[in-house]
């Protein structure tokens, strides 16, 4: 696995537990009609779209390779 792949993939979960901390934080503290939560929300969805399509185009190039389970 080349190692922008797995920086990239590294980078894209911490970009989604910060979105996650941060729609978070403005439950708490918005008043009521704030778009703040909506956003972060929107940040945290394509973010795990983009994570999940990297993921699929990482299989398919060749860098991950599933490993099976063997229940032994």
């Amino acid at each position: 696995m080349p190692p922008f792949f797995r920086y990239a993939v590294l980078l894209l979960l911490l970009a989604i537990v910060v979105s996650l901390f941060s729609g978070l934080f403005y439950i708490g503290q918005d008043q009521q009609g704030s778009r703040r939560v909506v956003n972060a929300l929107t940040v945290r969805i394509t973010l795990s779209v983009l994570l999940f399509l990297l993921l699929i185009g990482g299989y398919f190039a060749g860098w991950l390779q599933p490993h099976g389970l063997t229940g032994r």
